[in-house]
């Protein structure tokens, strides 16, 4: 029997390819259109085709139309000029398979790294399937993707010198040097030597003899890494400006309380990361055995930044996966009961034939599939039209519309990507870039405080476009200096009252915002 499967190994997909392909081909065929969320992904493909065509960096803004044009550093150049490439090659459909596979290469990643020999294949597996679904809140097409696959070998590669003495750090400066032209998530990798080289410290002052000398060396060696990070993260556009971009962006209190994704997470809502929380809790109160001083920073800290914003939720996914199952394993050993006794065999039973599986077989036939059915056709990835402005975006093009125009932020992002450099926005993704006092303006006309109009005019705005569902379409509908000239169920388009407007305004004279079948205005 044993002789028989190890001759169709190829033929067994492991628990880790199911977990790939499945994820994969449900991201590829279903879900990726929630890749595509955030319209943030435009102006990537397009500060990527920039790069490409001018072979420089940009340092100043080029997407707005303010001038004197903003210092912008464009931090996730690498992962733009990867992006614009995929997209050139594929359009959005690639670049949303693209994404997918990188975020199901992350979790088939994660669970072979946090699954040995002796682990229960069960636990991990459903520790990795939590950490998943907590994770997807943040699943979107933009560079920070590239920072999970990263997170994860740094994390493994720390966790073999520490645990296992395998010594691999010397990838880690290799690794710095990419992930620091790819996003500003690098600094997660300073974050994760700096509290493995602390524990380590920890270790040596408190400890003796051969135990001291032991955590000395790792200490030192960890130390000499760090500085060798340090050293090789300077190499980048931007020198060490760069790494005080993650500092000054978190620190910035102001962006951080106006922009939805630095946000706390809303347990009002569906959260499946709850459940990953209430695991954590329920599992180290019931552990007989403690979590090491290492482990118990990696777990404080990480839990802080995913209750501090959303956007840190798959970091802490990553960093509690391999810590949850070794201590869920610890829990089952010293059970004795009918289940326990029942999850072990069944997990054993699995174990034996996963450890025959051998080869990419089924992960590398799924992604046949899915090239071969996105060059058919039969997977076609665009944004969403019920959420983006694309058919507005049309009608200012087929309009040729003049002026500066006010935008939403979102819709922002759309037209740079479908419409740059024909159109330069008002306001985009870029919050960072615009800093507080442009973004202070830009909330002032989007909620219509006192002094919005002054913001229109100290920026010349000729013509605002803005979503449906907003108070100051509403606003501006009731007022006789602007006119609307497109309305549908995603964005209104208004221009000004003005002779140079009145052929536009003729044109279009009987348009009205768009109501459901009550009669109540949707945009309320």
């Amino acid at each position: 029997m044993t002789q028989t499967k190890k001759s169709i190994s190829f033929l067994i997909p492991s628990i880790a390819d199911i977990m790939f392909i499945a994820l994969f081909l449900f991201l590829s065929f279903s879900a990726g259109k929630e890749l595509l969320n955030d319209g943030d992904t435009g102006y990537h493909i397009r500060a990527g085709e920039y790069i490409i065509k001018t072979l420089s960096i940009p340092k100043q803004d080029m997407f707005s139309f303010l001038s004197p044009a903003l210092p912008w550093t464009a931090h996730e150049w690498l992962s733009e000029v990867i992006m614009a490439m995929v997209h050139q090659a594929f359009g959005l459909t690639g670049i949303v398979v693209f994404f997918s596979f990188i975020i199901s290469l992350v979790y088939y990643l994660l669970l072979k790294i946090i699954r040995t020999d002796k682990d229960n294949i069960i636990l991990a597996a459903f520790i990795v399937l939590l950490v998943i679904v907590s994770s997807q809140i943040h699943w979107l097409a933009r560079p920070h993707i590239f920072s999970l696959v990263l997170m994860i070998a740094w994390y493994y590669l720390l966790d073999e010198y520490q645990y296992n003495n395998k010594n691999y750090l010397y990838l880690l400066p290799l690794m710095m040097l990419l992930w620091v032209n790819l996003h500003g998530g690098f600094l997660a990798g300073f974050i994760l030597t700096g509290i493995y080289l602390f524990g380590n410290l920890a270790k040596f002052i408190t400890s003796q003899g051969k135990e001291k000398d032991f955590h000395k060396k790792k200490a030192g060696l960890l130390g000499l890494t760090t500085v060798a990070c340090l050293l090789v993260s300077l190499i980048n556009p931007y020198g060490f400006h760069i790494l005080m971009f993650p500092f000054n962006l978190v620190s910035n209190k102001f962006i951080m309380d106006h922009v939805s994704e630095f946000m706390s997470p809303n347990f009002h809502e569906v959260m499946p990361f709850k459940y990953l929380l209430l695991l954590m809790l329920a599992v180290f109160a019931g552990s007989k055995v403690k979590i090491n001083f290492i482990e118990l920073l990696l777990i404080l800290l990480f839990t802080n930044m995913s209750l501090y914003s959303v956007r840190y939720i798959p970091l802490l996914g990553i960093i509690a996966a391999p810590i949850l199952l070794r201590q869920l394993i610890l829990i089952l050993e010293q059970a004795n009961g009918r289940f326990a006794g029942f999850l072990k065999k069944r997990s054993d039973s699995i174990s034996e034939t996963d450890a025959f599986a051998r080869g990419f077989l089924w992960p590398v036939a799924a992604m046949v599939l899915v090239v071969v059915s996105a060059a058919g056709g039969k997977i076609d990835f665009k944004f969403d039209e019920k959420s983006k402005p694309v058919a507005a975006v049309e009608f200012m093009k087929k309009e040729n519309l003049k002026g500066n125009m006010f935008d939403n932020d979102e819709f922002g992002d759309y037209i740079i990507y479908s419409a740059w450099p024909e159109f330069k926005v008002f306001f985009d993704g870029r919050s960072d870039m615009y800093g507080v006092d442009r973004m202070k303006e830009y909330l002032k006309v989007r909620s219509i405080k006192p002094g919005w109009d002054e913001v229109i005019e100290k920026y010349k705005i000729n013509w605002i476009i803005y979503n449906a569902n907003s108070t100051l379409s509403v606003f501006l509908m009731e007022r006789k200096d602007w006119k609307l000239i497109y309305a549908d169920k995603v964005a209104n388009i208004f221009v000004k009252n003005t002779p140079e407007n009145q052929p536009l305004i003729q044109k279009y004279p009987d348009v009205k915002l768009v109501v459901d079948e009550e009669g109540n205005n949707k945009n309320i």
